[in-house]
């Protein structure tokens, strides 16, 4: 039986939801409160932050505008990887300077920042730092493959370069033609990584209102005050830490952040357990795997050895049959182990993209930050990211600080964009079939 949701904003099951024990729901924000920091998200970023404002000993209070893990944090493919997407290093620091260099090292060293803190703070969330591989899909993207390790390694990151007889051997597979490896990437079952994100910061006192969508965030005289339906916070300050879904529980909250990035229904799927002698002969190593597409191909197992895969789709029209024999058809192809591919689930959720595809940080006010953007890449870089939020809003130093901020730039005719942007998977599935630049 297979599961869809149709649109990513429905409240339909999930793989993760599937597997994943039941969390205690906690109460919405009623009446008029206080604390000294206002968390609006109960994703990765928004948890992050409020856990290290917690442990430095600031009163927290996140408001989630459904439940913990609702949006794009809980329904992800679950790969944790230590790289942006289409952004290279170099580019950064071209953009960014001093600024980008910081936020270079914070990529390189996320994922093990995240698999730190899943054993620091005894997270079970299914955690297997594996590494993650990134397989050239042609001949001329191995070259951007060499070129990636190369200036990665430049910058101190732990990675290496696979020629296609070695990505064989660890795919099983002869689909490829090698790539780029690094050890410190892995995966995870994003739902509970983040409820258990959320159950660490109430053991560290951060209170959490879930079903408390953020309508409004003001000014009041030093302080700000952050209003929900039932409820007002007024605090020190604000994180707005809402990403993909920021217009879409309350449009009236800062709508020209919401515009800034354009939200994108990215699919997830997932097969029933492989046997024994096909986990043998399919990525015996359980990697995590995304490769140089702009249309990827992505998959890893999960805690029950089974696949989770995904794709994306240009029309949304009958989902979960098209996915179906879609990304069957894409399986197969690469292993023919499979066999015939089935599929217990289907999910939808969104991507938080950006024009440039840079995440994007702003202050939008006095001890007022909003983070947004994450572009496909958020489960690792998420997590460092809102350490550094938090870091911020305790009054470090700009050059203490690993995120380069950023005026808010809205997306121009945004509905507009919104619209056009599945159309793009026709030029990016071109755009695969042509050698790289540079």
């Amino acid at each position: 039986m297979v599961a869809s949701a149709s649109m990513p904003d429905a409240d339909a099951a999930s793989h993760w939801q599937a597997v994943s024990p039941t969390p205690i729901p906690t109460v919405p924000l009623k009446g008029a409160l206080t604390a000294d920091v206002a968390i609006i998200g109960g994703g990765f970023t928004g948890l992050s932050a409020a856990l290290h404002l917690a442990k430095s000993g600031r009163k927290v209070c996140v408001v989630e505008g459904r439940t913990i893990g609702w949006g794009g944090s809980g329904r992800n493919n679950g790969q944790v990887i230590p790289v942006l997407a289409g952004s290279e290093p170099a580019t950064i620091e071209a953009r960014f300077g001093a600024a980008g260099e910081r936020f270079n090292a914070l990529v390189r060293d996320s994922a093990a920042v995240l698999f730190d803190l899943v054993r620091a703070q005894a997270i079970n969330c299914e955690a297997e730092q594996t590494g993650w591989f990134q397989p050239a899909h042609s001949r001329a993207h191995l070259r951007l493959s060499a070129a990636r390790v190369s200036a990665w390694g430049q910058r101190g990151a732990e990675c290496s370069l696979l020629d296609a007889d070695e990505c064989a051997r660890l795919l099983g597979s002869g689909f490829w033609h090698g790539g780029m490896l690094n050890p410190t990437g892995g995966h995870i079952n994003p739902l509970m990584l983040v409820r258990g994100l959320a159950a660490a910061c109430e053991r560290a006192g951060v209170v959490i209102h879930e079903d408390s969508p953020a309508t409004g965030v003001h000014k009041v005289g030093a302080q700000w005050q952050v209003r929900t339906a039932a409820g007002q916070l007024t605090v020190d300050g604000v994180i707005m830490a809402t990403n993909a879904y920021s217009g879409e529980l309350a449009g009236q909250l800062q709508p020209e952040v919401a515009r800034s990035v354009v939200p994108v229904t990215s699919w997830q799927m997932a097969t029933p357990p492989l046997s024994a002698a096909q986990q043998d002969q399919i990525m015996p190593g359980r990697h995590a795997v995304s490769d140089t597409r702009a249309d990827l191909h992505y998959f890893r197992y999960d805690a029950r050895n089974q696949l989770v895969t995904g794709a994306a789709l240009m029309l949304p029209f009958n989902p979960a049959r098209r996915l179906t024999a879609h990304v069957g058809t894409r399986l197969a192809t690469a292993f023919p182990q499979l066999g015939r591919v089935e599929f217990r689930h289907i999910w939808s959720g969104y991507v938080g993209v950006t024009p440039d595809r840079f995440p994007h940080f702003h202050q939008l006010g006095p001890n007022y930050l909003a983070a947004i953007g994450f572009n496909g890449r958020g489960v690792a870089l998420a997590i460092s990211a809102g350490r550094e939020m938090a870091k911020a809003l305790s009054g470090a130093v700009t050059q203490d600080i690993a995120l380069p901020f950023s005026a808010v730039k809205p997306v121009t005719l945004h509905r507009l964009a919104r619209r056009v942007a599945r159309g793009a998977m026709l030029w990016y599935r071109w755009r695969d079939t042509r050698p790289p630049k540079g």
